[in-house]
């Protein structure tokens, strides 16, 4: 088991411990209560903090995404209604995905509405909270670790600078793991879109079969299906577990966006973890909703709580008007 792996699976089981606290929107730790800085230098420092990094690890969740309008996944609201509105107006679903849990009767009008979120992710342009995290990060050393499907992050950059531990939507697998193998998504969703025109259902004949088996495929994702977790999920966590050794005794610097209370387990507590092992290391959340620092990072580490795509806009601005006075 590699290092990355071996945090998530330790942080997994306490979080099984704790699940009454975790329910309830609390976690298992002493936290700091020591008084935030103001705005505007939690911005100065955060910009400062990247320049002196040596190296950064980007931990990016599901609020980074969701800054940008990619928030249609659990509300019925403008976003879900301009790319799911058939379906919503057809059967109720409140966000997209509701309707991934829904029982479905008819196979072709489910992979229709899967096709409809595949294809949303798929094609959509990269938002802006990433662009100005790019800017930020330019000429930095630095790897991504995602919990994110969207592909926002490797519409980017290589894949070998991003770790996907929870599956990417341009990947299928077969649905019942008879095989180790994936393979693309992107053509067939995009021709099965073509093919349901303004309907809500693709011809049978084009549900997307494994090509072993003969059974249905699936996208390769974690969440609302049997997750293939075979050789292309190991070399995710070596990819990140590889980063953090080389660069262990570097001035590293652990930059997570976004992470809500479902799993906090994938990239929150194993940057806590790591900030506190390695000495160089420090930590910057920023998240809309939540402010949690343990009490014995609150010297190597900050959240900054407010909105995600703001934070970037600010610290980018800053951080050019900066280089422009050197």
């Amino acid at each position: 088991m590699s290092l990355y792996e071996e945090l998530v699976t330790q942080t997994q089981m306490n979080y099984q411990r704790y699940y009454g606290l975790y329910a309830s929107g609390r976690i298992p730790y002493e936290l700091t209560d020591k008084k935030p800085q103001s705005y505007k230098e939690q911005i100065s420092r955060l910009v400062q903090e990247i320049r002196d990094a040596d190296c950064v690890v980007v931990g990016g969740a599901s609020g980074l995404s969701a800054a940008g309008g990619g928030d249609f996944y659990y509300e019925d609201n403008a976003s879900y209604r301009k790319y799911f509105g058939k379906y919503a107006e057809k059967y109720g679903f409140k966000g997209a995905f509701d309707g991934m849990f829904r029982q479905w009767d008819d196979r072709a009008e489910f992979w229709g509405y899967l096709a409809t979120f595949l294809h949303t992710t798929q094609t959509a342009p990269i938002r802006e909270p990433y662009l100005n995290l790019d800017a930020m990060l330019k000429g930095k050393d630095f790897f991504v670790l995602t919990t994110n499907q969207d592909t926002q992050f490797v519409k980017l950059y290589p894949e070998s600078k991003v770790a996907e531990i929870q599956g990417d939507h341009r990947f299928f697998q077969c649905a019942a793991c008879c095989t180790d193998d994936t393979w693309d998504a992107v053509k067939p969703v995009a021709e099965m879109m073509d093919a349901m025109g303004e309907g809500t259902s693709i011809p049978k004949t084009m549900i997307p079969r494994c090509p072993h088996c003969g059974g249905e495929a699936f996208p390769w994702v974690r969440g609302y299906g049997n997750f293939l977790q075979g050789k292309k999920y190991d070399e995710q966590y070596e990819k990140i577990s590889h980063y953090v050794l080389e660069h262990k005794e570097k001035k590293i610097l652990f930059l997570e966006f976004g992470v809500g209370r479902m799993t906090p387990m994938f990239i929150q507590e194993p940057f806590w973890n790591l900030t506190l092992s390695l000495p160089r290391a420090r930590y910057i959340a920023v998240n809309d909703k939540y402010d949690f620092l343990p009490r014995q990072l609150e010297d190597k580490g900050m959240v900054i709580v407010a909105d995600i795509a703001k934070v970037l806009r600010d610290a980018k601005e800053t951080m050019e008007n900066g280089e422009k006075r050197q």
